[in-house]
């Protein structure tokens, strides 16, 4: 099935549709109304880096910023900037909504990338490391350990390094060997002794092992250091004249030409290996580097100025995950322990809720990771596979962990006989080849899967249960914003809805027949999909609220999301706020809209709120003339996924879940609560302290300490009603 099949009847949808939206919206706006996507997101990887400069925050806290940030810019390299190269390399060089061209967009990303990575450098070297130092954490080089400490590192070198070490010489019989993405590496030049020819080797650090090593009780020292310490092991009978640490970044996007491939894993699997030789688009190098080695390492990886990035060493940062995960509570924030939620809570019970029964009766609203994902959604799934008259699941898989309950829930429901139906993407980016392993245990237990429409991605969180309950069959389901992942489910904040409604059953049932066979359904009663009806669904509902409120009814949108950047529905909230609607975007990451612009979008306001968890659920509400309308789900407003994902939205009805919901809303907006505001010139602005100088609110530090206080009540039995 194409995009295409799935616009058969109704409004235009996919690319098309883009297309024409963007016009029937752009009429008469201004041209420079959009901000830069990649721009934006490397506006929000600085606010990341303002978390790791935030000396309210706790010295562990601040280094695990650090860690992300660099992560992120990573990924960023390895698909964005990547992009911009290819379509500038194939001569498809198209200017962005923006009006930048990609050269113009990566010319302002060089600048601005490396500003923001040397000022985490500078950060972790002058603030960060000192801050370790005192609270008895050390990050030493090589020479600053002690006799005896280097005498033990000397037999750990012997011992668990110089056995996977591979030097590699450079000479004409030994042509400049491949760096692969990420690896840190060692350019060494030595000398012959004899005839003082100087030559070149490359040094790979082996990435299994630990990026810091212990050398003492909370002392550690760069592998790098180690290894150079001891390159004359290496190198017998030569003189070691210098050496220097860099990092390669490559293009790892991956592209399936899917309509060519008999064999959508195996073509996948294919790609997965040409991954690893994609063009560089980064160089790291320490800022020490001797100018011939800088030179010989430019002409070999065929990189520009422009995209070598002079740093302090070390290098890599992401290698802080070793000193965060230290046992040292007093530098970290108070630890959290998710409950299970109180609509699955019995005070009277000790047991694990019945899932199943309390869904039959009244829909549930959960709100991770302050309602616990195991004894909800984990619980929900493990129940029914060992029910005996649950007749078959039907799942959803984008990203899962490596020791999954979800899939070991839906293999036991195999083996129970149930029929299982899993549509597990695999293309989910750097999860591709993990998505492939549990494709094939699935496979295996006997569970059908499927890999979803060619040409699309799954990326809606659904899950379906059909359950004999003796006077008809019921459909349990669960409709999410998060994925079903039991690691990410504590660090993500997301919404999910369990629901035995007959019309998301139906609509759910639906969804997946289009996924595993042939339907060309795309009429639903509860929900609204992408690639057919996401945009379009909106688009119409912001189109109601400027009806609402030229008629003097009620108005208001209020959207929470990870990115904004879509232009027709963009253009859509430029035109409800031109006519007066008041509009709120909660934005976790990349935002194209620009707020506050005199006669364009004077009523609408932009917030990013970042903390411990990451912001992940999307939420799209209408006031709707006082008839309020919720929706939550898995899209957000992005051209991906709204015409190359197959997305899901779901209504909520319930007035308290509404409610629930809106007081989310109202925390995250209110002048009273730290957060990031967005200008007119794309500049975010953080909002941190009141006029007396006293820190704003934290939302999810107060969102944890409501959860607490709530189940502290329900554990004595005495809520009786909202912790105020």
């Amino acid at each position: 099935m194409s995009i295409s099949d799935y616009s058969a009847d109704g409004p235009p949808t996919g690319e098309f549709a883009a297309i024409i939206l963007k016009d029937e919206y752009a009429s008469d706006l201004p041209s420079n109304r959009f901000l830069d996507r990649e721009l934006s997101w490397l506006a929000f990887n600085k606010r990341v880096l303002d978390l790791a400069e935030d000396t309210g925050l706790p010295l562990l806290e601040r280094a695990k910023f650090l860690a992300i940030f660099a992560s992120n810019l990573d990924e960023f390299f390895m698909v964005r900037v990547a992009g911009l190269k290819r379509r500038i390399a194939t001569g498809i060089a198209v200017r962005a909504a923006s009006g930048y061209t990609p050269k113009e967009v990566l010319e302002n990303i060089w600048e601005r990338a490396f500003a923001l990575q040397r000022q985490q450098a500078d950060y972790f070297v002058n603030t960060v490391e000192p801050e370790l130092t005192e609270a008895g954490i050390h990050i030493l080089r090589w020479d600053q350990l002690t006799p005896v400490e280097k005498n033990e590192m000397d037999l750990f070198f012997d011992a668990q390094v110089f056995p996977i070490l591979t030097p590699l010489a450079v000479d004409p019989s030994h042509p400049f060997p491949y760096i692969s993405g990420l690896s840190l590496n060692l350019a060494v030049v030595v000398q012959n002794p004899i005839t003082e020819n100087q030559l070149f080797a490359r040094v790979k650090v082996p990435p299994l092992l630990p990026r810091f090593i212990e050398v003492g009780p909370s002392r550690y020292v760069p592998l790098e250091d180690i290894i150079a310490a001891h390159l004359s092991d290496l190198f017998p009978g030569m003189e070691i004249r210098e050496h220097h640490a860099f990092r390669v970044t490559r293009n790892e996007d991956v592209e399936v030409e899917e309509d060519d491939a008999e064999n959508l894993l195996l073509a996948l699997e294919r790609e997965l290996v040409r991954r690893r030789f994609g063009p560089p688009v980064r160089l790291e190098v320490e800022e020490n580097i001797d100018p011939y080695v800088l030179d010989l390492l430019v002409s070999e990886l065929d990189v520009t100025d422009l995209e070598v990035f002079r740093l302090p060493g070390p290098l890599d940062l992401t290698g802080l995950w070793t000193i965060v995960s230290l046992d040292r509570d007093d530098l970290k924030q108070r630890k959290f322990v998710p409950k299970t939620s109180r609509a699955l809570s019995d005070v009277e019970s000790s047991s694990a809720p019945d899932i199943l029964s309390i869904v039959r009766e009244k829909d549930v609203l959960l709100h991770h990771p302050y309602d616990s994902f195991s004894t909800s959604v984990q619980l929900f799934l493990e129940q029914a596979a060992v029910d005996p008259q649950v007749l078959a699941i039907k799942q959803t898989l984008y990203r899962t962990s490596g020791d999954s309950p979800i899939v070991d829930a839906l293999i036991l429901a195999a083996e129970e006989g149930k029929q299982v139906l899993a549509i597990v993407e695999i293309k989910a980016r750097f999860d591709e080849q993990n998505n492939i392993d549990w494709a094939r245990k699935l496979e295996q237990a006997g569970v059908h899967v499927v890999y979803g429409l060619v040409g699309l991605k799954t990326h809606s969180k659904l899950s379906m249960v059909v359950r004999d309950d003796g006077d008809q069959l019921r459909r349990y389901c669960h409709i999410g914003t998060g994925n079903y992942h039991p690691k990410t489910a504590r660090l993500y904040e997301d919404y999910g809805l369990l629901t035995s409604n007959p019309q998301v059953g139906e609509d759910v049932s639906n969804l997946f027949n289009v996924l595993s066979g042939y339907s060309m359904n795309t009429d639903y009663n509860r929900l609204l999909v992408a690639p057919h009806s996401v945009r379009t669904g909106l688009i119409a509902r912001i189109d109601r609220e400027i009806t609402h409120h030229l008629e003097g009814r009620p108005s208001g949108i209020r959207f929470k999301c990870n990115s904004l950047v879509d232009e027709a529905i963009i253009d859509s909230l430029y035109r409800a706020s031109i006519v007066g609607v008041p509009i709120d975007i909660w934005v976790r990451g990349i935002c194209a809209l620009r707020p506050g612009v005199p006669g364009l979008s004077e009523t609408i306001r932009v917030v990013s709120v970042m903390g411990r968890f990451l912001e992940h659920s999307r939420v799209y509400t209408f006031t709707n003339g006082g008839n309020r309308s919720v929706w939550i789900g898995s899209a957000d407003l992005m051209h991906r996924n709204l015409d190359r994902r197959v997305e899901t939205l779901v209504s909520i009805l319930d007035p308290e879940q509404i409610a629930e919901i809106e007081d989310l809303l109202n925390l995250g907006f209110a002048p009273g609560s730290a957060a990031w505001d967005l200008n007119a010139e794309g500049n975010w602005i953080r909002r941190l302290f009141d006029e007396s100088g006293a820190r704003l609110t934290d939302v999810q530090e107060l969102l944890i300490a409501i959860q607490s206080k709530r189940s502290s009540a329900l554990e004595s039995g005495v809520l009786t009603g909202e912790v105020s």
